[in-house]
């Protein structure tokens, strides 16, 4: 276990170690126990996290918010476009200023080519903790939340096979921070990890050649498919989601048209059956129902999704914990 983490930015997961990522684990199992027994843990009372967002969120917004008040502490919530940031305010400055206004600052930001480098700017200006709640490049809130699910659901995980699948969806060109994300985490921990999409849907080439060295460094295995159904057989996880042909083209008309000619990717019950047995469905949330994945899967027995949904509060109450002392 690793006890001192206090001021650490968490921009990816790839940045901290393996060890203090199991230590994030082992708070959050501990905080998760603490929340369902109805044990006070208030050990961040009287911090206050600002929260900025320069794109939606849901389950985001809910569980930091949630967990800060669990703690005993505060979430602000900031928007970019009613306040000044929209108007000129540098990421110097709000790393300046937000840094000595509050005791962490979490930021949600995924404009493509954009987000990342804005977080990591105001990171370098501040002096609390900065967090990131979902980038252009990376998703280290959720990938950690995919993770403890998977220990709770599935035990051991080196060794297993995780599929991370590209899916249709009809709604918007999606980040693909998920997906790079989870092959870079999961592939530190001995798994044998999948990567199916179709050609125009790839990654972004350093991610692969990180995941690959992890995989090398743990024992696992790193494969890239171009067919969903060869991705899920056999898997004992698998995690189908839609995200953007960013790398191919940035016309979201573009991408809808390119979109529309993989619409055989979903999710349904004849996939799931090339699966194991006990195979367990995915997904970070949310899900473009019956386009990505049909409501048979989603809302059956092999679904794990809101317990996903509900390790966000806890990972993330724990990397809080952890940082914000």
């Amino acid at each position: 276990m690793q006890t001192y983490l206090r001021g650490r930015h968490l921009i990816t997961a790839q940045e901290w170690s393996k060890e203090e990522i199991e230590t994030v684990l082992d708070v959050a199992f501990d905080l998760k126990r603490k929340r369902a027994l109805g044990k006070p843990h208030s050990l961040l009372r009287d911090k206050v996290l600002a929260m900025l967002f320069f794109f939606s969120s849901t389950r985001t917004r809910a569980s930091f918010e949630a967990g800060m008040a669990q703690l005993g502490g505060h979430a602000a919530f900031i928007e970019s476009e009613t306040t000044q940031i929209a108007h000129g305010d540098t990421p110097k400055e709000i790393g300046e200023i937000f840094g000595r206004y509050f005791d962490g600052i979490a930021i949600r930001h995924c404009d493509w080519k954009i987000g990342n480098r804005y977080i990591r700017e105001v990171a370098a200006a501040s002096r609390a903790p900065v967090f990131n709640m979902q980038c252009d490049i990376y998703h280290p809130f959720q990938a950690l939340a995919d993770l403890m699910t998977i220990f709770e659901k599935k035990g051991d995980p080196r060794g297993q096979t995780l599929t991370v699948s590209w899916a249709y969806a009809a709604s918007y060109q999606k980040p693909i921070s998920v997906p790079q994300s989870l092959i870079l985490l999961m592939s530190r921990f001995g798994m044998n990890v999948r990567l199916a999409h179709p050609p125009e849907y790839r990654l972004m080439p350093d991610i692969l050649e990180q995941a690959r060295e992890n995989s090398r460094r743990s024992g696992g295995s790193f494969e890239i498919l171009d067919d969903m159904d060869a991705g899920f057989k056999n898997a004992d996880m698998v995690y189908p989601k839609s995200w953007g042909c960013l790398l191919t083209t940035e016309d979201s008309n573009e991408s809808a048209n390119i979109g529309r000619t993989y619409q055989s990717w979903i999710t349904d019950d004849r996939r799931m059956g090339l699966a194991k047995k006990d195979a367990v469905y995915m997904h970070c949330l949310p899900a473009d129902r019956n386009i990505e994945v049909t409501d048979g899967v989603i809302d059956g027995p092999q679904s794990v999704v809101y317990d996903e949904a509900e390790n966000r509060l806890h990972v993330q109450k724990a990397v809080m914990a952890l940082t914000m002392r």
